[in-house]
C-alpha cells in the first residue's frame, strides 16, 4: 500500500485498492481484479500528471487496461527524474511507483481539514469544484469555498458534516455517505496528529460510492514521539543533502534560491527576516531556525552549512530575544 493508504485504511476511509508491492514487480498483476490500473510515481511534489521524465516518458500518472504494460511503464519511471512545476528543473528521482485500481469518477469535489490559527483550531474546508488547484478556485470563484470551524473539545458535529456534504453537492444516500466519510477523516486527523488532511478529489463513482480518490496528509513534527510508525516512513531521499545534514543537529533549514544566507533564532523571526530581505530587493538563500535552546555546536554547524552553499555571497545574522546564553553564539561568531 502507499503511505497515505497505510495511514488511512484503519480509519475505514473509502480508497481505491492499491498494490504497493507492484513497483518491485513481485506481484502477479494479472491476478488483480481491477478493470483498469493506474500507476503513480511517488515523489513529494504535485503536478505529476503533467510532469516529464528524463527517460522521455511524459506524465507521472498513467492509466492502462493491459497488465503487461504496467511493468514497461514502471521501468521508465523508477530510477529516472520526474520534473514537475513543483520540483527543481532537474526533477526528482523516482524510487517507488504505486499501482492501484483505477476508478471512474462521476463527480469531483475538494475537502480538507487543516489547522487555522485565526480560528484557534481545526477548520473543515470544502468546494464542489474539485480535481483542480484549490487556490485557483478561491481566486476565481470564492463563493464556492465553504468552511466549518470545528470545536477542538466537541469535535465535528453531525450537523456540520451533513452541511458540508450538502454544500459539496452530495444528494440523497450519498449525502449521508459523504458526511460519514468526513467524520472519519476528522477522526484520522486527530489520531495521527495531522496539521492537514487534504482530499482532492473527494468524489463519487458512477456506482454511487463516495471515495477519497487522492489525499495529502501533513503531520505535526512535534508529535513524532507519539507517531513513531508514521515518521519511520519518512523518505529523506528527496531532501537536499544540506537539509538532511541540518536535521542531524536539530536545525530547521529550508533552502531557497537567493544568495543571502540567513542565520536567525526563532521561526517567526526567521520568516520575517526572509520577507524583509525580499521586500528590500534581496533574495534569501535559506530559512534557518536555530530555536531558543541552541548550543555552541549547533551554531558552528549552522555556519558550516550556510557557508558551504555555493550560491551564498553574504551572511545575515540576527539574534533577538533568545533565552539561549549569548556565550553559545559568541564562541563561534567572534
Amino acid at each position: 500500500m502507499c503511505k497515505n493508504q497505510t495511514v488511512t485504511r484503519p480509519q475505514r476511509v473509502h480508497l481505491p485498492k492499491a498494490s504497493w508491492q507492484l513497483w518491485l514487480f513481485s506481484v502477479d498483476i494479472e491476478e488483480d481484479d481491477a478493470k483498469e490500473i493506474v500507476l503513480k510515481a511517488q515523489i513529494l511534489a504535485g503536478g505529476r500528471g503533467k510532469g516529464v521524465f528524463n527517460s522521455g516518458l511524459k506524465g507521472g500518472v498513467h492509466l492502462t487496461k493491459d497488465p503487461h504494460v504496467v511493468g514497461q511503464l514502471a521501468k521508465q519511471m523508477i530510477g529516472y527524474n520526474l520534473a514537475t512545476k513543483q520540483t527543481p528543473k532537474e526533477g526528482v528521482k523516482v524510487h517507488k511507483v504505486m499501482v492501484a485500481e483505477a476508478l471512474d469518477i462521476a463527480r469531483e469535489t475538494y475537502l480538507a481539514i487543516l489547522m487555522d490559527r485565526s480560528c484557534n483550531g481545526p477548520v473543515l474546508v470544502g468546494s464542489p469544484q474539485g480535481g483542480v488547484d484549490i487556490e485557483e478556485v478561491a481566486a476565481s470563484n470564492p463563493e464556492l469555498i465553504f468552511k466549518e470551524q470545528i470545536d477542538i473539545f466537541e469535535g465535528i458535529k453531525d450537523s456540520q458534516a451533513q452541511r458540508m456534504a450538502e454544500n459539496l453537492g452530495f444528494l440523497g444516500p450519498l449525502k449521508n455517505q459523504a458526511a460519514d466519510q468526513i467524520k472519519k477523516l476528522y477522526n484520522l486527523f486527530l489520531k495521527v496528529d495531522a496539521t492537514q488532511v487534504e482530499v482532492n478529489p473527494f468524489g463519487e463513482t458512477p456506482e454511487g460510492q463516495v471515495v477519497c480518490f487522492d489525499a495529502k496528509i501533513n503531520f505535526d513534527d512535534n508529535a513524532e514521539f507519539r507517531q513513531k510508525n508514521i515518521f519511520a516512513m519518512d523518505d529523506k531521499s528527496e531532501n537536499e543533502p544540506i537539509e538532511n545534514e541540518a536535521a542531524r543537529y536539530d536545525l530547521k533549514y529550508i533552502g531557497l534560491d537567493g544568495n543571502i544566507a540567513c542565520f536567525v533564532n526563532g521561526a517567526g523571526l526567521a520568516m520575517a527576516t526572509c520577507d524583509i530581505i525580499f521586500l528590500n530587493g534581496g533574495k534569501p538563500a535559506n530559512f534557518l531556525d536555530l530555536g531558543g535552546g541552541v548550543k555552541e555546536a549547533q551554531v558552528y554547524q549552522a555556519f558550516k552549512l550556510l557557508t558551504a552553499d555555493p550560491k551564498v555571497t553574504s551572511l545575515f545574522v540576527l539574534r533577538f530575544g533568545s533565552w539561549a546564553p549569548w556565550r553559545e553564539y559568541r564562541g563561534r561568531l567572534l
